[in-house]
């Protein structure tokens, strides 16, 4: 990967979430999913920022705190006075699986692409090292959004940049419209050069069968770089030449597998960014992830939050 740029740019939401714990009580903390990357990358040793939209809040100060504490980079965050990020609120089901409620549709996120300022934004990816973001972030933005971010992802990787996206799905940031979300995810695959998603995902989305029919459909998009994650059962690897399944060194039993899909992409990216192969670089995001699925929370504690 090209040396001549130095920082990943992180493009996405950081909400407010409250999570409510065994005694039922309601922890503050904030979170999302290319902002949890970003953190993970950072404490990797990567050179990372976000690009978000907050308001002029102390829950906005506390997000930037956090990033300021991670060492991400705060300079592609626009402000908006007034506004306030969006809230999510997490609780459990008797099964103890995590529910997410959101309210989310006035964060000033969503228009990260609309305001004056976007400009600066396109400036940002246009100078970073690599992209990245997800399905969820493809989410947020309104049609007129979509078309300038893509157009700037476009004119990166013309330029250099490399450009890496997780098809992380969530059916609520949709409004169950399956065309509009394929006709985006599609334009959006043509601009990727390595692929992060989870097999479950595919699945919802596309009906895939196996993570080898995600693999022979992304490769039909060009790109070159894929990992399909697949939980418990590993992750397969491929490239235009060869397809390897790298099992899971050690199953946990998980306390939380909030965020695992989004360690693992950090583990892997920050890896492939330090120059080790592909299959090496899957076996420290399967550590990673095994890591973060053992704390409550997207972000474990700094003490254990290096990239082994």
């Amino acid at each position: 990967m090209s040396e001549t740029r130095t920082r990943v740019v992180a493009v996405g939401e950081v909400m407010v979430e409250l999570a409510r714990g065994a005694d039922g009580r309601y922890a503050l903390s904030c979170g999302g999913d290319t902002f949890n990357t970003a953190i993970y990358l950072a404490r990797a040793g990567i050179e990372v920022a976000l690009a978000t939209a907050l308001g002029d809040d102390p829950y906005s100060d506390r997000i930037l705190a956090l990033a300021a504490a991670e060492n991400v980079g705060r300079d592609l965050v626009i402000r908006r006075p007034g506004r306030l990020p969006g809230l999510c609120l997490i609780d459990a089901d008797p099964s103890s699986a995590r529910l997410g409620h959101y309210w989310r549709e006035a964060a000033p996120a969503r228009e990260l692409f609309d305001f004056p300022e976007w400009s600066s934004i396109a400036q940002g990816l246009l100078a970073a090292r690599m992209i990245y973001f997800s399905g969820i972030t493809l989410s947020l933005y309104s049609n007129v959004g979509l078309g300038r971010f893509l157009a700037a992802v476009e004119m990166a990787r013309k330029s250099g940049v490399k450009v890496a996206f997780d098809g992380n799905f969530r059916a609520c940031g949709w409004t169950a419209d399956s065309g509009r979300t394929r006709a985006v995810f599609m334009e959006a695959l043509k601009r990727v050069d390595i692929a992060l998603p989870s097999f479950e995902d595919e699945a919802t989305v596309w009906g895939d069968c196996s993570p080898e029919a995600t693999i022979d459909r992304l490769q039909a998009f060009g790109i070159e770089e894929i990992v399909v994650k697949n939980g418990p059962n590993g992750a397969v690897v491929a490239s235009s030449v060869r397809r390897d399944h790298v099992p899971v060194p050690e199953v946990f039993v998980a306390v939380d597998p909030t965020a695992a899909g989004d360690g693992f992409n950090a583990g892997y990216l920050a890896a492939r960014l330090a120059g080790e192969n592909p299959i090496d670089a899957v076996f420290a995001a399967h550590r990673l992830a095994g890591q973060v699925i053992r704390h409550h929370g997207a972000i474990m504690p700094r003490q254990d939050g290096a990239v082994h």
